[in-house]
């Protein structure tokens, strides 16, 4: 997603994929826990993108040929965006409770948001493809659509605030009546996946504004009570079971919330498989609803134990402290492995096709050897190896931010 940070006391300073620090109050520690979990699941989908073999060929969300752990290797990280979308709306809130005017805090989005977009332009595309080329695709994806949430709540944080979780969860609710109006058809950027021409190159993007910019709503709407830790583990777990049982409600239905209705399988567990396997692309009701309400139930189990802590939740903070940081810097090292593997495999042969787009990111599958990509075993192996290699960097990295704060350290 699909997008950095730190905090001075309650604030963060950069809602960009950013959370509190060491210094926030413990009752916000949990976030930077979240964030940091969260980072550490995306990392296995896009390790999975460059290693996989199946990836080569074919959707692992595609039950005419996935299995239930490829399913769910993939199905888990659909909590990835939405909750960097949630919390950087969090941390835009808090950021601006630092005594900041309106103006300021609608300067910083546009400016943070800009920002974001032009990483997707730039150094996403290395990491992507080790290349810059246009005749690779260009794909817009979560950092673009951070951005460009980030830019439009700019504008939302004007209206009263006692109309912002109403309008949130309005346009989550009622976006799919787009679907059916008359001018629903042709909203690219703003409802629909949107593939077009630019200069020659391909243009994707597969993450269009609605819903993403009403999660990030959202979250800045959620932004005074969780700065005030009136939200419990009992109301984060509220909230979740509200979304999983609207969820639930509709997938049963099986009329409105999702444009790919769920049928019964050959087998039980596909059957199940089949009803979880919500539209991502663009972000349907049910998907939102699914995954909002996992969200809430992982932030009631990391409230629940406020402090600080060692051990698993300690590595989780470090990274939740940093996450632009740990984004860019794992989809670069997933990439070199994967390149490094092709090499060991292939020989010399390998620099015909490592340096050229792989398939799940738009690259022609026949560019690529027909034995192409490793086990799942080997995927998670080295999703492991990322995130070890990732937590030294960060590790470092956030000292560094708290011994220099502001400047352009703030935009990562």
């Amino acid at each position: 997603m699909s997008g950095a940070s730190r905090v001075s006391g309650d604030v963060v300073e950069d809602p960009s994929l950013a959370a509190p620090a060491a210094s926030a109050p413990a009752r916000l520690v949990w976030v930077d826990q979240l964030r940091g979990l969260i980072m550490v699941i995306m990392a296995l989908d896009h390790v999975r993108d460059f290693i996989h073999r199946g990836a080569m060929s074919a959707l692992p969300t595609d039950l005419a040929t996935t299995t239930p752990l490829l399913f769910a290797t993939r199905w888990i990280t659909h909590v990835c965006a939405p909750t960097f979308a949630l919390t950087a709306g969090v941390g835009a809130y808090l950021w601006w409770r630092k005594g900041r005017s309106k103006a300021q805090l609608s300067g910083f989005l546009v400016s943070r948001g800009l920002w974001l977009m032009l990483l997707e332009l730039v150094v996403m595309r290395l990491a992507y493809y080790f290349s810059v080329s246009l005749q690779s695709p260009v794909l817009l994806l979560v950092l673009w659509a951070l951005g460009l949430s980030m830019i439009v709540l700019a504008a939302l944080v004007w209206l009263p605030r006692t109309w912002l979780a109403p309008l949130a969860i309005a346009i989550l609710l009622l976006h799919p009546l787009l679907d059916i109006a008359p001018f629903g058809a042709g909203l690219g950027f703003i409802h629909e996946v949107a593939v077009f021409q630019v200069l020659g190159a391909t243009v994707v993007s597969p993450y269009p504004l609605i819903p993403w910019a009403a999660i990030m709503l959202l979250g800045f709407a959620l932004g005074p009570a969780i700065e005030a830790g009136r939200i419990s583990a009992r109301a984060f777990a509220g909230l979740g079971l509200i979304a999983l049982v609207a969820f639930t409600a509709l997938r049963v239905v099986n009329v409105y919330g999702d444009p790919a209705p769920w049928s019964q399988q050959s087998t039980p567990i596909f059957s199940v498989m089949s009803f979880v396997n919500v539209t991502k692309y663009p972000a349907s009701l049910d998907f939102v609803l699914l995954t909002l309400g996992l969200i809430f139930l992982l932030a009631a189990v990391l409230v629940r134990a406020p402090g600080r802590p060692a051990g698993v939740r300690a590595a989780l903070e470090v990274l939740g402290r940093v996450p632009l940081f740990y984004y860019l810097l794992h989809f670069f090292l997933a990439h070199l492995i994967a390149a490094g593997l092709a090499l060991a495999t292939y020989g010399w042969k390998a620099w015909d096709f490592v340096f050229t787009p792989y398939p799940p990111l738009g690259g022609a599958k026949d560019a690529f050897p027909a034995d192409f990509g490793h086990n799942l075993a080997v995927v998670y192996a080295v999703w492991l190896v990322v995130v070890a290699l990732c937590y030294p960097a960060c590790l470092w990295y956030g000292r560094v931010k708290a011994q220099r704060r502001g400047g352009w350290l703030s935009y990562l």
